[in-house]
């Protein structure tokens, strides 16, 4: 019996790029710059599809963006340069809210329990939302990543801050970003929010109540010790972490080398969109990895 051939993780299928193509921003000349060559003289420019999967083969493998099989991909710094006018066009959110809203429409969203949480890793290079890491004595600089997730981990809200920002002062800025809007839940209790006790504080409650949220903010010490006592009993505040987790699996992400934020950022959408979509329910499994 043959086996069923594997597809690496940064190939992009037939059935996404159907999903990605009609979002690809279009390119047009500036009305106030002088160009010396007629429209349509010079190198015509990359297909789109070309310079989409050269930004998700550098998302997944990590490789520096100089570093892009030119057999494969061509120049480098054409595709960084797509990148950074799909970037200022809105290209990569606009991924990520059509992600969230097949998936809202195919599963739902688990609007009912939300999580929220952040995480910090080395920023060597960044030179924007960066800051001394205060889990290594503030020797390293870091960055750090806020999510809010619905009751499946799939995520609602990003944004990136130096590594010196607690989770208990962003907490607003993050309930602010969710990129899709939900209808008001009939009732208050179909409406909560997990946290772990750095979010513990009056400030922070009053945030939480003021968006509408039943607060569970939890030590993570005595979450796990419910869970060793009543095993059946379901995990809330975990999808959280576990997202972190699916995040830290584009290699692009585990260590910040994007200089500037919305380069990084950027990325972060582009995969919180592949993470979304692999959560929507279909017959063809149109991201792999």
């Amino acid at each position: 019996m043959a086996t069923k051939k594997r597809v690496d993780s940064w190939v992009v299928t037939d059935d996404f790029w159907q999903r990605v193509e009609p979002l690809i921003p279009v390119r047009e000349r500036a009305t106030e710059k002088v160009y010396l060559r007629k429209p349509g003289a010079g190198r015509p420019p990359k297909p789109a599809r070309q310079v989409f999967e050269a930004i998700v083969y550098v998302l997944r493998t990590g490789c520096q963006w100089k570093a892009l099989p030119k057999e494969r991909f061509g120049s480098a710094s054409a595709v960084h340069k797509r990148f950074l006018e799909w970037e200022k066009a809105g290209f990569f959110e606009a991924i990520w809210k059509a992600g969230l809203a097949e998936y809202d429409q195919m599963q739902g969203i688990a609007w009912r329990w939300q999580s929220i949480d952040g995480a910090m890793f080395k920023a060597p290079l960044a030179q924007e939302a960066v800051g001394r890491n205060p889990t290594d004595r503030g020797k390293k600089r870091g960055s750090k990543r806020h999510l809010l997730v619905d009751g499946r981990g799939v995520p609602l809200s990003i944004i990136v801050t130096g590594a010196n920002e607690h989770d208990v002062t962003q907490i607003e800025a993050v309930l602010e970003s969710i990129v899709v809007k939900r209808k008001a839940p009939p009732l208050r209790r179909n409406n909560h929010l997990c946290a772990d006790a750095g979010y513990r504080g009056k400030k922070a409650m009053t945030v939480i109540l003021t968006h509408g949220y039943i607060a569970h903010v939890v030590d993570r010490s005595k979450d796990a010790e419910e869970q060793r006592r009543d095993p059946e009993k379901k995990a809330r505040r975990w999808v959280v972490e576990v997202c972190h987790s699916w995040f830290n699996r584009f290699r692009k992400l585990l260590v910040r080398y994007e200089k500037l934020e919305r380069s990084f950022l950027a990325l972060n959408h582009l995969a919180a969109a592949i993470i979304a979509y692999r959560k929507v329910p279909l017959c063809v499994n149109i991201i792999y990895g």
